[in-house]
């Protein structure tokens, strides 16, 4: 990761007097979201901003609350006085660090049956990921209903449509990847791991290792002579 991404400025804008957050690596945009701030994608840079329609005591308490969790995962943040703070709250992992933490558990599994079991936790019909997934957007869509605005009825019935087709599509389709594997029972062909113990069947019992050597490469040939030039 370059240096530079360990930086942020987290100032106020003095033309439009905006607070904004600028810099800093991926990590440090999902800290900044947690703080409050909103993310704006431009071509040729993503910085983050104070919503709109808060008063200003909200942002200074914004920009606080970003500069402290920012400082205490260990960015280096240079601010406006306002926002400046030596308070370092307690930083705890993300839940989406948890999710994250199946995809390592997939690459590190040597059989299908262990494949399904982290497959698992997405496609459990009562208490899997997705299914609480549903929940939340289903959720998000009643909080839509009598919200107020002409848009936010259709907001609700976007968001009952992705939990209804899209993820349900998602869904079904993980469970059936789920089932396969279990089904199989069989070992990953290029993921076995080797225990260094000699097999009962093995004659040679000096062997310390029953695996096969691993493949022999042919060195590569030397380049060819640089013809001498005739000297005159």
């Amino acid at each position: 990761m370059p240096l530079s991404d360990r930086f942020l400025t987290v100032r106020r804008d003095p033309h439009s007097q905006e607070v904004l957050a600028r810099g800093g690596d991926p990590e440090a945009h999902g800290t900044l979201q947690r703080a409050g701030f909103v993310p704006v994608v431009r071509v040729h840079e993503t910085y983050h901003r104070a919503p709109t329609n808060l008063l200003e005591d909200d942002e200074t308490r914004l920009g606080v609350e970003a500069v402290a969790r920012l400082r205490a995962v260990g960015y280096h943040v240079d601010c406006d006085e306002d926002f400046d703070t030596d308070r370092r709250p307690a930083h705890e992992p993300p839940l989406g660090a948890s999710v994250a933490h199946l995809a390592e558990r997939i690459r590190q599994a040597t059989r299908t049956w262990e494949a399904a079991g982290v497959l698992t936790e997405l496609t459990a019909a009562h208490d899997g990921i997705l299914a609480a997934l549903e929940e939340v957007l289903i959720a998000t869509a009643e909080f839509h209903d009598g919200l107020g605005d002409a848009a936010d009825p259709h907001i609700a019935r976007r968001l009952r449509y992705l939990a209804d087709r899209r993820l349900r599509v998602i869904r079904g389709d993980l469970s059936h990847t789920r089932n396969a594997l279990a089904d199989r029972n069989a070992l990953h062909p290029g993921r076995s791991t080797c225990t260094e113990q000699v097999p009962v069947t093995e004659r040679e019992r000096s062997a310390v290792c029953a695996c096969p050597p691993p493949p022999r490469t042919a060195p590569a040939p030397p380049p060819p002579p640089v013809a001498a030039g005739l000297r005159r």
